[in-house]
Order: C-alpha cells, then sequence, then structure tokens
C-alpha cells in the first residue's frame, strides 16, 4: 500500500492556511480531478478521493488539532480516514461535501437533494455523422471543427480580471440558494431555489474580467477528434465526454453526443449485425453447377462452389462475415447471407431460341411433381 502524502501537502496549503483557504484549494483541485472530468481515469479518481480525505480532516477544527498533533496515528486506531477505515466510495464523498459541490455532485451533472454552493457544468453539444458500411464494419476516428464555449483566454476561465479573490455572494451570504417564504391556504411554506446574484456558485468576483464579463467563458472554436467504435446503427449516440461547452468560471465541461447515421449501400442491405446478399446467378450454373465469387464488406471475394441444379430462393449463410457487435453489447460478427436468384435474358438469337426449344420438350426441363408443390406451397406460405 503507497504511503500516505501529508494532508497539507495534498491540497497545496500551508499548516496555518485559513478555514477558507483550506476550501478553495481543496475546490480547485477536485474540480480538475472530478469524475466527469476525467472519464475512466483511475489515476485521477485516487487523487479525487485523496483530496476528499484530507479536507474532511483539514475543515474539522478538532480533526485538525489531533492531525497537527499526531499525524495520521491519531487516537481512535482508524487514524483519520472519514469512512472508518472501509474504502472510500463517490457518493459517500459526494454527500459529506455539500457545502464545496451542493448536494450530490454526481457523474454529468451536479442536482441533489443537499442545496449549497455549485460547480458549473457546460451544456452538452449534439453532431450528426454519416457513416458508410465499409466505415461501421471497422470503425473510423472523424474529425470536428466545433464551435463552443471555451475558457475566457484573458482571465484563463477564473472570470476575474487579475485573479482577485472572490467574496461571499451578499444575496443569499454564501449558500448559493435564496429561500422564498409565502403565504398558502396550508399555511407559510418556503421554497429554494438558485441564487440569481452568484449563479449558485456561493462567491462572486470583486473584478471581473472586461473580455468574458466575469462568466470565465468565450465563443471559440476546437477540431476534436471523435473515435466511432465499429458495429454502430443508424440511431445510437455516441458521448464523448468532456469536449463539450466550457462550465462558468473553470467548472466541469459537458459532453458531446454524436448521433449515427448510415448510408444506403449498393451492394449488401444490413439486418441487424448481418449483413444480406443478393447473387444474380447465370442459368448455365445454376443448372450444372460451378464457382462464383461473393464480395464481402472487407473489400474482398470469395469463392463459393454453387450445386448443380440450383434453385432461386436457395439462401447461403457466410458465418462470421457480417458486422461486428458494438462493444459491450454482443461478442463476434454477424453472417453474410447470400440469397441466391437466377438470370432469365429479357432477349435472346435464333440460335438460343432454338436451343431452348429443344429443351422445352424434355420432361427433366418441366419440374417433376415434387418441385413444383414444394414451389407452391413457398407462395402460399408467404401471402398468408
Amino acid at each position: 500500500m503507497a504511503q500516505k502524502r501529508d494532508y497539507y501537502e495534498v491540497l497545496g496549503v500551508d499548516k496555518n492556511a485559513t478555514e477558507d483557504q483550506i476550501k478553495k484549494a481543496y475546490r480547485t483541485i477536485a474540480i480538475k480531478y472530478h469524475p466527469d472530468r476525467n472519464p475512466g481515469n483511475k489515476e485521477a479518481e485516487e487523487k479525487f478521493k485523496e483530496a476528499a480525505e484530507a479536507y474532511d480532516v483539514l475543515h474539522d477544527p478538532q480533526k485538525r488539532q489531533q492531525y497537527d498533533t499526531f499525524g495520521f496515528n491519531a487516537p481512535g486506531g482508524n487514524g483519520f480516514n472519514p469512512f472508518g477505515g472501509t474504502s472510500m466510495n463517490m457518493d459517500d464523498i459526494f454527500s459529506m461535501f455539500g457545502d464545496i459541490f451542493g448536494g450530490h455532485a454526481g457523474f454529468g451533472g451536479f442536482g441533489g437533494t443537499k442545496r449549497g454552493p455549485q460547480v458549473h457544468r457546460g451544456s452538452d453539444l449534439r453532431l450528426k455523422v454519416r457513416l458508410s458500411l465499409q466505415e461501421i464494419a471497422h470503425g473510423v476516428t472523424k474529425k470536428f471543427k466545433v464551435r463552443k464555449d471555451v475558457a475566457c483566454s484573458h482571465c484563463h476561465g477564473t472570470g476575474s480580471e487579475d485573479g482577485s479573490a472572490t467574496e461571499k455572494c451578499p444575496t443569499c451570504h454564501g449558500s448559493g440558494v435564496i429561500t422564498h417564504t409565502t403565504q398558502s391556504i396550508f399555511g407559510m411554506m418556503q421554497t429554494q431555489g438558485v441564487c440569481p446574484t452568484c449563479d449558485g456558485a456561493g462567491t462572486v468576483i470583486k473584478n471581473k474580467c472586461r473580455q468574458c464579463h466575469g462568466t470565465g467563458i468565450e465563443k471559440g472554436e476546437e477540431v476534436i477528434e471523435i473515435k466511432i467504435p465499429a458495429g454502430v446503427a443508424e440511431g445510437m449516440i455516441v458521448n464523448v465526454p468532456g469536449k463539450g461547452n466550457a462550465g462558468l468560471r473553470n467548472g466541469i465541461n459537458g459532453d458531446i453526443q454524436v448521433f449515427v447515421e448510415e448510408e444506403p449501400n449498393d451492394t449488401f442491405i444490413r439486418d441487424d449485425n448481418n449483413l444480406i446478399y443478393n447473387l444474380l446467378l447465370d442459368f448455365p450454373t445454376a443448372a450444372l453447377g460451378g464457382d462464383v465469387e461473393i464480395p464481402t464488406i472487407e473489400g474482398t471475394r470469395l469463392k463459393v462452389k454453387m450445386e448443380s441444379g440450383t434453385q432461386p430462393g436457395k439462401t447461403l449463410r457466410l458465418r462470421g462475415k457480417g458486422l461486428p457487435a458494438v462493444q459491450g453489447y454482443g461478442r463476434g460478427n454477424g453472417d453474410l447471407v447470400v440469397n441466391v436468384s437466377v438470370y432469365v435474358p429479357k432477349t435472346l438469337t435464333s440460335e438460343e431460341k432454338q436451343a431452348i426449344e429443344r429443351f422445352r420438350q424434355s420432361d427433366n426441363f418441366k419440374g417433376d411433381a415434387a418441385t413444383k408443390k414444394s414451389i407452391f406451397q413457398k407462395f402460399k406460405n408467404y401471402f398468408s
């Protein structure tokens, strides 16, 4: 197990730091390593938890005094683990620090039952991407030039003109919310809402940035590479965390939602993860048998042997030659299904007509009773 770092070192403050300085330092670190900004990043998650534990101790006067006296060997057996020796849980962290994030500062938003100063999350953006069947088969990376809200280049997203400190909001007194009391038929009722003066932050900027007017954001552009996984289908949405609009005053970035559209294909018809190919077989090959080539989504051609006497409507299934399943929604590839039709020419030369006339008299070309019955049953089933 890695050795714990000093709590003051974790938050980047000295031992004489005030409660406000500790709170501000923790807020900065928590935003930087918040799960919304670092999806799937285990190192960021550990730093987020480490900062939460340090803040829990240092913002509590009694715990801080014990820590300053005894270090990590505080009386009680569990040291300063705020969860009594158990491993930290994100929900526990969010619920403990409502004074920093405002209730449950969960993934994708900061709503919750407990009100308090809020970290602002930027809005999501929506894009459409039109993909060919070949791109769907292999996956593809697309580049987009996106116009969106970005951190102000002048104040670096702080909203402050000269980096001056913030002060407690005079309207909500730092709570981030205001309470309205109204008289109703049921008596006096109270409702809470986001403070309009500080937008729920609990603090206001003394000297607002002249470029962004204190918002910390401005209009900008960014070229974004978005990886589309193989196997996606029409109507699916690929979510790209943290690439949406910037949040107010260095808040959490929103996401980009990419809506998938699928281009029609001249060769294949898609059926879920299966591909359907309609093979138009010439009559001599259908009658005598022979090799034919079947195209694949990979761009290659497979040689397939057709049996003599192949009938129209026959179906061949080439296992695993279809589209891959989207990662996390199945395994393996679908099949390539080949539907056989037999081509009958519309025009014939006189020699061809004479040859076919000779075949007309042969019982072998008239079809036996079993074949006729089978064809009749297929049509009956189709129209029933």
